[in-house]
């Protein structure tokens, strides 16, 4: 490393929880918690990049060493190729967390945001990953617009590609009947009250439970709906998986479980609550078992939009139809080429085509979705 430490020595970089946290105020998917949780995982080589300040404090990202059989999660090349872009080698350094499709630079309270870019920046292009000599790529996944202003202004000169669209849904202070207020529709409503009958006159009983608690369901559920898309052959990581989770984080990780007639659960939603926001996690149905009672917006959304003290749902990517016509607001998220000689910077008009592309797409889907995308965030890489 360009100052001797083992960035990737574990998924902090050798700091301590404290150490870390006082950096990632507020970010949930950049916390100690969540990464030491992801690290669990395994399929990577996690790391904590992180820099002192000229004027004192610190400055830090997380970071995975990528090497010749990267988690699906960290294939850069596999999201470019699918969107006709080329891409830097596939070894190297990402910037960004495994899960939570969130990343941050993070940095001590009061510090200036363009030395804290430019620090980083050379920090990253710096460090040597523990995977091959060749692996030369540096690439952050799922970056948030600031901090890809910020990383320009400090250097970068690949334009940044469109990713997805991260959702956040505010529940005002008076909470339930409030957000019900904020719609201002009444169609749209009256459509979330219909939901709300539905599912209480089909006899779901609703259990709250942790994570450690109710891990083999939540495998269960959650195996049948990523089977059901094609996406899982068998439930054994599943188990594994949240049963080494739900140990980890305790009583963080809480369940919503519906069931009924005295049967197995046939629904559930697993988040993690930060604060004054729910952070929606996983979602798993028992889909020959359900009774069309809109069981997934109730579990996901309505229960914990009615729990006391929660200001945000932060409900994360794809599907934004449904998340837009329930009050979210759709913000940008970034792959942006940190190399110093990226194979991205000769190609900035195909880049601004794609990304306009994706948004114009994105506000086809409905006038929701389209007055969802009405913020700042997204002006600028069109």
């Amino acid at each position: 490393m360009s100052n001797g430490t083992d960035y990737f020595a574990d998924p902090l970089g050798g700091l301590d929880d404290n150490q870390w946290d006082e950096m990632s105020r507020g970010r949930f998917y950049s916390s100690a918690f969540w990464l030491r949780l992801c690290a669990l995982e395994g399929g990577a080589v996690f790391g904590g990049l992180h820099v002192d300040l000229p004027r004192g404090g610190r400055a830090a990202v997380p970071v995975m060493a990528v090497g010749d059989d990267p988690h699906p999660n960290c294939r850069w090349g596999d999201l470019l190729a699918a969107r006709g872009l080329p891409s830097p080698p596939g070894r190297g350094i990402l910037v960004g967390q495994l899960r939570g499709y969130q990343a941050y630079l993070l940095a001590s309270e009061g510090a200036d945001p363009a030395t804290v870019a430019a620090r980083l920046l050379a920090e990253v292009r710096s460090a040597h990953p523990t995977v091959p000599k060749d692996a030369t790529a540096r690439v952050a996944l799922y970056l948030t617009t600031p901090d890809v202003l910020a990383l320009r202004e400090a250097g970068v000169r690949a334009m940044p590609v469109l990713l997805a669209t991260d959702a956040w849904i505010e529940v005002p202070p008076g909470g339930w009947d409030a957000w019900l207020d904020s719609f201002g529709s009444s169609h749209r409503v009256r459509r979330i009250l219909s939901e709300v009958r539905r599912f209480d006159q089909a006899g779901y009983r609703v259990e709250h439970r942790t994570l450690s608690e109710a891990y083999a369901d939540v495998a269960r559920l959650a195996f049948q709906t990523e089977q059901r898309h094609g996406k899982a052959d068998s439930i054994d990581p599943y188990l594994e998986g949240f049963r080494l989770q739900g140990k980890f984080a305790g009583a963080r990780a809480e369940v919503l479980l519906c069931a009924y007639d005295d049967g197995p659960p046939v629904g559930c939603c697993l988040y993690y609550r930060d604060g004054d926001t729910v952070y929606l996690r996983a979602a798993g149905f028992d889909y020959h078992r359900l009774r069309g009672a809109a069981e997934y917006f109730n579990l996901c959304y309505y229960a914990p939009a009615r729990l006391p003290g929660v200001r945000w749902m932060h409900a994360g990517i794809e599907t934004p139809d449904g998340k837009a016509l329930r009050g979210a607001t759709l913000r940008p998220l970034w792959l942006l080429d940190l190399s110093g000689d990226s194979v991205l910077e000769r190609c900035g008009d195909e880049v601004r085509a794609h990304n306009a592309a994706l948004r114009a797409e994105l506000a086809g889907a409905s006038p929701a979705v389209a007055a969802a995308l009405r913020t700042e965030m997204w002006e600028t890489f069109f």
